[in-house]
């Protein structure tokens, strides 16, 4: 499965909206603190979808991604990662950025035990897609099946490669790890919809600052990460805009090229040729999120 268009298809019958139950909540997933979690419930879900969150951004931009599913019968769940949107903790920082796939093993398990049975598609965006990738390679989490948005498997432009790339970002995230700089990215990357553009600009939970213990960190991840594929366990998709300045397509498409044989074959890349970083926010966004369904779908068959 290769194709650069979103697919267009109609729903069948859905849970309505009101029927949906949003919760708050704080969770301990490490000695590093509570996180902020938000769920989206239907009354009688049959599978499950974890959402992990970019860089600089929170669990709370996907809403109307989240009950999209729901309606459609997952129990939705998603958290801000340390440093991010109301989770406490200085903004942009962690102690060491392995924490971060750890928390995410340690949250699919505890999600598990709230739905006993269940399958379970664990989804990563940008920065939560190398996350979620890190994860897959370096815990095996007990889920169904993988998806990655735009994941940050190779730097393009937009600000990240010039601060990731900084050698300097290393030894000062043993001097002064707490120094914070800003990956200078052009919001006007994230998508085609002025509308996204200006609610992400607007947002206050929405920070550009990292520290360099962070910076550091997450560049080590991506060189762990880059060339592991062949460890993914579980099968996945890979969806990515064409037009990401931000996180290159080609980490995407050499992260496929990179599954284990018997993986690859229940595993799909899918770039859209116009999009930008953020598909999962075009003005295309729901046939986006019917492809992904459809994948999902077909893989219950």
């Amino acid at each position: 499965m290769s194709s650069s268009e979103p697919a267009h298809t109609v729903d069948s019958q859905l849970v309505s909206k009101e029927s949906i139950r949003r919760r708050e909540s704080q969770i301990v997933l490490s000695d590093w603190g509570d996180r902020f979690c938000r769920s989206w419930l239907p009354e009688n879900p049959d599978r499950v979808l974890i959402l992990i969150h970019g860089y600089g951004e929170h669990c709370g931009r996907y809403d109307e991604m989240a009950m999209y599913f729901a309606q459609r019968g997952f129990a939705v769940h998603a958290y801000d990662q340390a440093g991010h949107g109301r989770t406490t903790g200085a903004r942009g920082h962690v102690d060491r950025f392995d924490r971060l796939p750890e928390e995410v093993a340690r949250f699919v398990e505890l999600i598990g035990l709230d739905h006993p049975g269940l399958p379970i598609t664990l989804l990563g965006h940008s920065m939560g897609g190398l996350v979620v990738a890190g994860t897959a390679v370096l815990h095996h989490p007990p889920v169904d099946r993988i998806v990655l948005s735009g994941a940050l498997l190779e730097l393009a432009g937009g600000g990240l490669r010039q601060t990731l790339s900084l050698a300097a970002a290393k030894v000062l995230s043993l001097i002064a790890p707490r120094l914070g700089i800003s990956a200078g990215l052009d919001s006007a990357g994230l998508s085609r919809d002025p509308e996204v553009v200006r609610r992400y600009e607007e947002d206050p939970f929405v920070k550009d600052r990292m520290t360099t213990r962070f910076a550091a960190g997450m560049n080590q991840m991506l060189d762990r990460v880059a060339g592991a594929a062949g460890r993914v366990e579980r099968p996945i998709l890979i969806m990515h805009g064409g037009q990401d300045p931000m996180s290159a397509p080609s980490g995407s498409e050499r992260f496929y090229a990179g599954l284990a044989g018997p993986i690859a074959k229940e595993s799909a890349l899918k770039i859209y040729s116009e999009l930008r970083h953020e598909i999962f926010n075009e003005p295309e966004r729901e046939a986006v999120w019917q492809d992904m369904l459809a994948w999902l779908d077909h893989g219950r068959r």
